[in-house]
C-alpha cells in the first residue's frame, strides 16, 4: 500500500517544495518587509523590502526608491539578502536534484540506488532552503516588533509594523521543509521490482516441482 501512494507522495513534496521556492524568490524581490504608517498623513504608506523603500498614496500611485548602499543597510537586511539569496539557489538546486530522482522519471531506471541519492539529497537541500528563509523574516519580524515596543522611543515618532512579504517568506519556508520531508519519506519505502518477484514465483515452484518427484 505504501508503494501506491510513492508516486504521490513525490508529486505532493514536489509541488510543495516548488509552491515554497517560488514564494522565497518573492518574499525577496518583495517591498513589503516593513510597512510604516503616518498618523499625520493617513494618505501615505512607506514600506521597506531589501532593495528599496516606497511609499503607496492612497491614489493607488507607487514610488520607489533604490537602496544607494549595501553598507548603510540594517544588519537584519544586509544579511537577510545574504540568506534569501542562499535559500533561493538552495532551492532550485533541490529542484533539479528532486526531479531527476523522480520515479516517474523514466530516465535512469536501471539505477535506482543512484535515483533515491539524488531525491534524498534534494530533500535536504529543501529543508536547509526552508530554514535559511525562515531565518531572516523572523530576524527582521523580531528587531521591528523590539523596535514597536521600545518605551525609549517618543510616541510621537511613527514605527515600522510587519511587512506583508514576512508572511509570504513564512509560508514559503514551511512549504519547503513539508516538501522535503515527503520525498524523504518516500525513500523509506523499498519498491520490489517486478523481475524480481516473477524470479521468486518461478524459484518456489521448481522446488515443488523437484519435491513432489
Amino acid at each position: 500500500m505504501a508503494l501506491a501512494y510513492r508516486p504521490v507522495m513525490q508529486l505532493g513534496g514536489m509541488l510543495l517544495s516548488l509552491l515554497g521556492w517560488v514564494l522565497s524568490c518573492l518574499t525577496t524581490y518583495l517591498p513589503q518587509w516593513k510597512n510604516l504608517n503616518l498618523e499625520l498623513n493617513e494618505l501615505e504608506i512607506w514600506t521597506m523590502g531589501l532593495w528599496q523603500a516606497c511609499v503607496v498614496q492612497e491614489e493607488g500611485g507607487m514610488q520607489c526608491k533604490d537602496f544607494d548602499s549595501f553598507l548603510a543597510l540594517p544588519p537584519e537586511l544586509r544579511f537577510s539578502r545574504i540568506l534569501m539569496f542562499f535559500s533561493n539557489g538552495l532551492g532550485l538546486v533541490g529542484l533539479l536534484l528532486s526531479g531527476f530522482g523522480l520515479d516517474c522519471l523514466k530516465l535512469g531506471e536501471r539505477q535506482q540506488d543512484q535515483k533515491k541519492r539524488l531525491l534524498q539529497f534534494g530533500g535536504m537541500l529543501f529543508w536547509i532552503s526552508g530554514i535559511t528563509a525562515i531565518v531572516p523574516v523572523s530576524w527582521v519580524a523580531h528587531s521591528t516588533v523590539q523596535e514597536f515596543w521600545d518605551e525609549n522611543i517618543p510616541d510621537i515618532v511613527p514605527r515600522w509594523d510587519l511587512g506583508e512579504a514576512l508572511f509570504v517568506g513564512w509560508l514559503a519556508g514551511f512549504c519547503l521543509i513539508l516538501g522535503g520531508s515527503l520525498l524523504n519519506c518516500t525513500i523509506c519505502s523499498t519498491e520490489v521490482h517486478p523481475s524480481s518477484g516473477h524470479y521468486a514465483v518461478a524459484e518456489q515452484q521448481d522446488h515443488g516441482v523437484i519435491s513432489h518427484l
